[in-house]
């Protein structure tokens, strides 16, 4: 297996893809707008998938937030809620919004469940800060840390209760950036005491089945790489400080946060701890490069994403725990 999830062209396989995908036996999948039209189209490309990786349970991964971040849409699809509409009800009533965010993340859920896709790059962790670029905005679920957390806590349940695993980002925290990483690098100047606030929910949140580096440079920490190239920030900070021990991906390789060939960006985020490394487009000519870059993937990363997926083995066993769970979690939010 190698270390890499890869996007895909188009709304199916092509012979091309087949022949690439079955050599290299990528970790996962990840779908956009671009490879969804409608609910027998998606499950017949997600049923393929599984097929072709003869594995049951590949990750197959999206972006479904809800807001402006939504790869499936209306009017095939419902549309929901972006992070931000829960904050105001947190403030009035913080069981109602846990109850609002556990329900809303497992409709997500089921409306992934059904077209079988098992992965949704969901909950933001990133804290809220004033003057921040808008490309976190309203994703962000409010700005209080421990508020944070809840919510992500109610998220996480809400998808495994429609059995559907959760990827906590941009760790360890996205949300000082001033500019937009898909663009350009942002670099953070915050201290490492400042910083403390954007590693809480994270740090609560430490035994979320998998998470996505932030391309971030935290001056504090490593002022030469972004976290997703740096050893010190995933081993000393993400591994070490936080207490993550899920699987680890990096964002995109594709951003222009990143420097360098398709190879060397899959080779450095590897190189520099993530388990696996996220690569979108759907490009041929990236991939390979990025199947060049990397080996096979390591047993710790490949307990890590087996230990992932069997978090909602049986389609949402357990919903009973999950409820209590993010109740108690908002308690202690208040205390």
């Amino acid at each position: 297996m190698t270390p890499l999830i890869l996007g895909l062209a188009g709304p199916e396989l092509s012979a091309e893809e087949r022949a690439f995908f079955a050599e290299c036996d990528p970790a996962g999948f990840i779908l956009f707008r671009r490879n969804v039209v409608d609910r027998t189209q998606v499950r017949r490309l997600t049923d393929d998938l599984r097929l072709l990786s003869g594995r049951a349970d590949v990750p197959i991964l999206i972006d479904q937030e809800g807001g402006r971040v939504a790869r499936m849409q209306p009017p095939i699809w419902p549309a929901f809620p972006p992070g931000a509409a829960f904050g105001p009800l947190y403030d009035r009533a913080p069981i109602s919004a846990i109850e609002a965010m556990l329900a809303s993340a497992q409709a997500i859920g089921a409306v992934l469940a059904e077209a079988g896709i098992t992965v949704d790059c969901l909950p933001l962790l990133d804290v809220a800060q004033p003057g921040a670029h808008d490309i976190i905005g309203d994703r962000a679920l409010v700005a209080e840390p421990m508020q944070v957390a809840a919510l992500g806590r109610a998220t996480i349940d809400g998808l495994a209760r429609a059995g559907v695993v959760a990827v906590v980002k941009h760790i360890p925290g996205h949300g000082r950036a001033l500019v937009d990483s898909h663009l350009e690098l942002p670099v953070v100047d915050a201290s490492a005491d400042a910083l403390e606030t954007d590693l809480l929910p994270f740090r609560a949140l430490a035994r979320a089945p998998m998470a996505m580096t932030a391309h971030v440079v935290y001056r504090a920490w490593d002022p030469e790489r972004c976290a997703s190239l740096s050893p010190i920030v995933i081993g000393d900070i993400i591994r070490g400080q936080i207490g993550f021990d899920g699987l680890l991906m990096s964002d995109d390789l594709g951003m222009r946060a990143l420097g360098g060939d398709y190879g060397a960006r899959a080779g450095g985020v590897i190189a520099a701890g993530c388990d696996v490394a996220l690569h979108c487009s759907g490009d041929m000519a990236e991939m390979i490069a990025c199947v060049q870059g990397v080996g096979a993937i390591s047993d710790q990363a490949r307990e890590r994403l087996d230990r992932a997926m069997a978090t909602v083995a049986g389609g949402g066993d357990g919903s009973d725990h999950d409820m209590l769970a993010a109740r108690r979690d908002a308690l202690l939010a208040l205390a």
